[in-house]
């Protein structure tokens, strides 16, 4: 059994952590939480960025039936951005998620840096979709990478970590990179995705259950999204 296989991915060379691994997964979710722009401190699973991502990934969850899917979050080296180290993380997670599962559709959920690392990240051929929760999207960061991808960034209309306007600026550079991608905002909604929570947890599900079936047209909330000419509000 791979090291990666282990329940919480104990293993110091794993980057993946399993949560749920069937024998014959037909799509997989990963997870990857936020951090600092810098810092070189080992990151920790009772960290409060990683702790609330917890709850996300229950709601990510009831998309599909649990023995069918694999559910999992990339383990970070470090907390800080640094000179891309979560993106580096989230290959090597993608790597072992293969190794396991095969080829199967895959989504990532990332928050702030970790939606940054998801978008990067969908470059890798084991995504199908990226939905990232109040990222952190400097005004230069590329989008070329969502080229025939789905994304949907979901910003807290009252985030002052990260900024509501740069999210909208980049999904005008995804879609002219050729990605199906959309963005909503929470109406009050800060940043630690606390306010209003369950609105926030039922547009996850909601939202995860498209970006699962990357073969079917878009429905429902991700359709209206990826219509859009200006960012919807919930």
């Amino acid at each position: 059994m791979s090291v990666a296989r282990q329940e919480g991915g104990k293993s110091a060379t794993s980057a993946l952590w399993l949560r749920n691994c069937p024998q014959k997964p037909r799509a997989a979710i990963i997870t990857l939480h936020g951090g600092r722009v810098e810092d070189y401190q080992t990151s920790q699973p009772w960290h409060l960025a990683a702790l609330r991502m917890r709850p996300v990934l229950r709601a990510a969850a009831s998309a599909m039936p649990l023995d069918e899917l694999v559910l999992a979050r990339v383990r970070y080296r470090r907390r800080g951005w640094n000179q891309d180290d979560p993106l580096h993380d989230t290959y090597r997670a993608l790597g072992e998620l293969q190794q396991i599962a095969g080829p199967v559709p895959t989504v990532l959920i990332g928050h702030s840096m970790g939606g940054r690392a998801a978008l990067r990240a969908a470059s890798h051929p084991q995504v199908d979709g990226v939905l990232a929760l109040a990222p952190w999207l400097p005004p230069t960061e590329r989008a070329t990478q969502l080229s025939g991808k789905r994304a949907v960034l979901l910003h807290g209309e009252r985030d002052r970590m990260t900024s509501p306007q740069d999210s909208a600026d980049y999904i005008k550079r995804a879609r002219t990179a050729g990605a199906r991608a959309g963005i909503i905002l929470i109406r009050n909604g800060d940043h630690a995705m606390l306010r209003r929570s369950r609105l926030w947890h039922r547009t996850v599900t909601a939202l995860v259950t498209d970006l699962l079936r990357p073969e079917e047209q878009p429905r429902g909330l991700a359709a209206a999204c990826y219509a859009a000419t200006a960012p919807l509000m919930l």
